[in-house]
């Protein structure tokens, strides 16, 4: 047989779906070096200019108008609504994903976002292609966007999402319970004297590790006001991401703190990090909510957007795996009860364990691969 040819698709350079697709490649390097890997951008790739209207648009409303974005959000009346658009979006773009699929002819499509799941869905129901379509769910909601006769197989976070899926009419036998990829090497612990040694941090002080997903949002500065009073000791590792005004600011006014913090921008080595703390004050995206549970690391989430961060709040709160607060002042509350009573904090570390897939990347490059060879023998 010839290498195995994949094709990985996401929208948003600095996002989720992007560590998904990229956790996955490295995956299926791992399990087949030989493997050609196609790691694209759909939405670039098929609406360039559209793209970069449509982030902003995205980021304006969840930050500006979080309301709106939760009426939007899986709301079926607006599901209905767009079909039109989205048929012809996708009639518009099917030739553009012949023309990729004619000159790398993968042997497996999987995509971790959608919007690009379901223009390669119908590409293959107007082309008639049998071409194994893979949808890899980043979140604990499967809204109805994901819904298409043509997928082959989806990925799921959860079984009880697996269970909501089977509810809005997917077949249980293309459904496979893997988990959210994200990059294996969460599963080896860096030891939290080394990574505590690297940064110039006390090993023996509780640690909290403060992010607002790979783009600093959230009220990070508010958050760090109110750590600060925190009566017993702790020391912060805070993360802006690609936020340069956020990470700027932060280095001005941090330096009137009286607890220890380490501050950085973009981080590679959030895995050492989760290994030098306690709990991680975080949005709840789906990749690091798994990447947190893989570490057995305890999440408090503040004031989640609506939509995708609300569904997987209420999964990760209700298996005892993370706290959610809705007012800033409610964070040393939280913090100090974690520092007084220890073993708060070890039963919420055995909750992350009790629901953690650090398997995730590597059972769907398996997956996939399998998928692949199939094809390529004819079926």
């Amino acid at each position: 047989m010839s290498a195995p040819r994949i094709i990985l698709m996401y929208i948003s350079e600095v996002s989720g779906h992007h560590s998904a697709t990229v956790a996955v490649e490295k995956a299926i390097k791992e399990l087949s070096p030989q493997a050609e890997v196609l790691n694209i951008n759909a939405f670039n790739y098929t609406n360039p200019v559209s793209e970069k209207v449509v982030n902003k648009l995205y980021m304006s409303v969840i930050q500006g108008a979080p309301a709106i974005w939760d009426y939007l959000y899986d709301n079926p009346k607006i599901v209905e609504k767009i079909n039109q658009l989205k048929n012809f979006v996708h009639k518009f773009n099917s030739p553009k994903f012949k023309r990729l699929f004619d000159k790398f002819k993968p042997h497996v499509v999987a995509c971790s976002q959608a919007f690009p799941c379901g223009m390669v869905a119908d590409y293959k129901k107007e082309y008639f292609s049998t071409l194994p379509l893979v949808a890899v769910l980043t979140d604990y909601v499967p809204h109805s966007y994901w819904i298409y006769d043509d997928i082959d197989y989806y990925i799921t976070p959860s079984n009880e999402v697996s269970q909501r899926l089977i509810a809005k009419g997917v077949n249980s036998a293309k459904i496979k319970s893997f988990g959210i990829p994200f990059d294996h090497k969460f599963r080896k612990s860096y030891g939290r004297k080394e990574v505590c040694a690297k940064l110039g941090l006390n090993p023996n002080i509780f640690t909290v590790l403060l992010m607002g997903g790979g783009q600093g949002l959230g009220p990070i500065k508010g958050i760090v006001q109110h750590l600060d009073k925190v009566s017993a000791p702790l020391q912060e590792i805070i993360v802006c991401g690609t936020n340069r005004k956020l990470y700027k600011k932060l280095k001005r006014e941090t330096k009137r703190c009286y607890k220890k913090i380490h501050l950085l921008g973009y981080a590679n080595n959030i895995n050492e990090l989760m290994d030098a703390s306690d709990v991680i004050i975080t949005k709840p995206g789906g990749i690091t909510s798994s990447e947190a549970l893989c570490k057995n690391l305890p999440m408090i989430i503040v004031k989640p957007i609506p939509g995708q961060e609300v569904n997987n709040t209420d999964y990760l709160t209700s298996r005892k795996s993370a706290i959610k607060i809705t007012r800033l002042e409610e964070v040393e509350m939280v913090v100090e009860n974690f520092i007084r009573h220890p073993h708060r904090l070890r039963e919420f570390r055995q909750a992350c364990a009790r629901i953690s897939k650090p398997d995730s990347s590597l059972d769907i490059a398996k997956l996939l691969l399998d998928l692949g060879q199939r094809y390529a023998q004819g079926g």
